[in-house]
């Protein structure tokens, strides 16, 4: 067997695995500011920024953190800090500010990016980058992403385009869009017409229609409530529900999984969704008590929303449906006039308000998913 064959049995490889093992020639003789989390490790689990730090004719001279901190545990604002490792500062992008500054980036000919993403345009990680890749541009610096799978898949494409843009929707991209996070700097970066190419370090043996557990990679908690490939397929759809006053399973052992209210009786929401026959999902009445966010401490009707058939599963069709249905069932009760701060579109959001179906809600932006997967096309790197 020669050592491509072995590297393709042995699943996916992620940039950094690649720059690794070119030993690191891509960077050679760069002073870099790397952007990551504790999901930039390796295949065997070495942190990018430990790997960075020992490579000869590199010079890693600070970090940046996003959402959750440098260790991926933090559930609010992150605070400056230093890295006990490496010894380097560690600038927070989820704090004071959300981008690095100009002083932060003295000294500096090159950024690197390197964070696992899961899919969904509210996933801030994808803000990081964007306005990282800007702060690259307006100060004359290289930008590279070693990139890494989509872990629920590279091929479909769901949810409407936003109406204005906010560090939860970063770009004009739907809620699933189906990309890596190197396309999407090479799209953020042309779209933009920002002067400058990101380079990427391409991620081996992925193909589009790969979900996570096809890579034989590792999964590690991107941030401290994506506990699995199950709650990441669900965030797009579920996840919208978080600015309402609806737990989405934070405080559980099952984030995104299930969802309730003390307010919701879980067995007339259950009946109701199943009825609905959505693809590749069922609804099962649960009561659970969050331990934290939404709901601490009160017991909750509602349900575990559990994919039966993932293939057929369509994530943001099936959130969608959700909300119709706690808008029939619950309309007093449910705030729905928050759930547009995810979602952000302003058409979805004034029929689910007008008591549309859920159907109704998911013809709304086809022709918007239509033209982004055209949009898309010269950004993509994997078949």
């Amino acid at each position: 067997m020669t050592n491509d064959q072995a590297r393709k049995s042995d699943g996916a490889w992620n940039g950094i695995d690649c720059l690794a093992r070119d030993g690191f020639a891509l960077l050679a003789g760069r002073r870099i500011g790397l952007i990551t989390n504790h999901t930039g490790a390796d295949r065997d689990g070495a942190l990018t920024a430990d790997l960075l730090h020992r490579a000869s004719d590199i010079r890693l001279v600070s970090l940046f953190s996003p959402e959750h901190g440098l260790r991926g545990l933090a559930d609010e604002a992150v605070p400056d800090g230093r890295d006990p490792v490496t010894r380097l500062t560690v600038h927070s992008l989820y704090g004071e500010r959300r981008k690095p500054s100009p002083e932060q980036l003295a000294g500096l000919d090159t950024l690197v990016f390197d964070i696992q993403d899961i899919g969904a345009r509210f996933y801030t990680y994808v803000s990081t980058l964007g306005l990282c890749l800007e702060s690259a541009a307006e100060h004359g610096l290289r930008f590279v992403v070693l990139d890494r799978p989509n872990p629920i898949g590279g091929v479909d494409v769901e949810g409407p385009l936003p109406d204005s843009l906010s560090f939860t929707a970063f770009h004009s991209i739907p809620i699933r869009h189906g990309m890596t996070i190197g396309e999407l700097a090479r799209m953020f970066a042309r779209e933009r017409g920002l002067p400058l190419e990101p380079e990427v370090v391409k991620v081996e043996g992925w193909r589009r229609r790969d979900m996570w557990d096809a890579t034989n990679l590792t999964w590690i908690d991107p941030s401290p409530n994506m506990r699995s490939l199950t709650a990441a397929l669900l965030y797009p759809g579920i996840g919208l529900l978080e600015t309402t006053n609806v737990s989405v399973g934070r405080g559980t052992d099952r984030p995104f999984e299930l969802f309730g209210a003390p307010w919701i009786d879980g067995r007339s929401l259950c009946a109701s969704l199943n009825a609905l026959d959505l693809p590749g999902v069922r609804f099962v009445p649960v009561r659970f008590t969050p331990a934290s966010s939404t709901h601490a401490g009160c017991r909750c009707g509602g349900a575990n929303a559990i994919i039966t058939t993932r293939d057929r599963f369509v994530p943001v069709a099936t959130g969608l449906a959700v909300a119709a249905t706690l808008r029939a069932l619950f309309r007093d009760a449910w705030r729905a006039e928050d759930y547009n701060r995810l979602l952000a579109s302003s058409a979805v959001h004034a029929e689910l308000m007008r008591g549309a179906s859920e159907r109704e809600l998911a013809r709304i932006g086809h022709g918007d998913v239509a033209a982004f997967r055209i949009r898309r096309r010269p950004f993509l790197l994997y078949g």
